[in-house]
């Protein structure tokens, strides 16, 4: 039976501590979602994240520090651009991707030459990586492949029979998962959206671009083509059209940025934000879709939204959540 704890209680902080020091894996939260931690130096402890996560080991994970200075511990000496996005949203849901010192093992890497690496500013992940000093990595606390966990419950929920102690910090307050960005000597590069903007990235280092999909698959956490899924299957639609009309007997689900009035015969209905907040849309974006695959819906038809600002990070999720093998 897993152990859930007041993350703000110090003694919970500690017990989290003693736990990664034993080589076991911890859940806890981040500004961004949960993550499932282990001691990212530790070999056989990453590996059980691999194994409580049913996750590919050609994924390779991020990497939790708690100053710039453990980053260039583990990375080397930082370029311009990364010290200048370091210096911007650090503490905060941006990781970068950096040739990695040989101390970082593969298996953290997936073999790969580079790890990616962020500062989070949630403030039991601090006061964690204060504590432990050494490195955590920490992919997000749930199934892979499946929606991220935004709260507690959702970690209990997915992997409480892998695991002995989750620590708890509430709900989480960005709700997708950080902006992953590869910056080498061609420039700055996003592989994946998410809390941070690629407008933010531009006013602070100047153009960025999209990296492409096979890369991003290859070098950055949580980018392959399916992936943020829940169990019922999603359908894509433009906000100007018209939701489909239930078939006989059909049970449907929508998930929309504000009410709609054509979800007629919708057996359950997420709005993510009645104003048209995107960010407030991005903070419960993993929460609607589990509710909705708690209904037992045939399928949920999934409004696309405007891809500006964080919403970029939104449909990034939807869309990869909507991509079936197969399909």
């Amino acid at each position: 039976m897993v152990t859930i704890l007041d993350g703000n209680d110090k003694c919970a902080i500690r017990k989290a501590v003693t736990e990664l020091r034993a080589g076991s894996i911890v859940a806890f939260p981040t500004e961004t979602v949960y993550g499932l931690g282990a001691n990212a130096l530790d070999e056989t402890a990453v590996a059980k994240i691999f194994s409580a996560k049913k996750r590919p080991s050609f994924d390779p994970l991020i990497v939790h520090v708690e100053t710039l200075e453990d980053v260039v511990a583990y990375t080397g000496p930082l370029g311009e651009n990364a010290l200048l996005l370091g210096e911007r949203f650090w503490p905060g849901p941006l990781t970068l991707v950096l040739p990695k010192r040989p101390i970082i093992p593969d298996i953290v890497t997936a073999g790969l030459d580079t790890v990616a690496i962020r500062i989070p500013s949630h403030p039991i992940a601090r006061a964690l990586l204060a504590e432990v000093a050494f490195p955590i990595a920490a992919p997000s606390a749930n199934k892979f492949g499946y929606v991220s966990p935004t709260t507690a419950s959702h970690v209990e929920r997915s992997l409480g029979d892998s695991l002995d102690l989750i620590l708890d910090g509430g709900p989480c307050t960005v709700g997708v998962e950080s902006t992953v960005c590869i910056v080498n000597e061609a420039g700055v590069s996003v592989l994946r959206p998410g809390g941070i903007t690629l407008e933010q990235l531009a006013e602070a280092v100047g153009p960025v671009s999209l990296g492409n999909s096979s890369l991003s698959a290859m070098k950055s956490p949580g980018a392959l083509p399916s992936h943020y899924a829940p169990i019922t299957r999603i359908t894509l639609v433009p906000a100007s059209v018209r939701l489909p009309a239930p078939r006989h007997g059909e049970r449907l689900g929508s998930l929309s940025l504000m009410s709609r009035t054509d979800s007629v015969g919708y057996l359950a209905q997420e709005v993510l934000s009645e104003k048209g907040d995107m960010e407030a849309a991005a903070v419960k974006l993993f929460a609607a879709l589990r509710r909705l695959d708690d209904v037992g819906l045939d399928r949920i038809i999934a409004e696309i939204m405007p891809e500006e600002g964080i919403g970029l990070a939104i449909m990034d999720r939807l869309r990869r959540a909507a991509q079936r093998e197969g399909e």
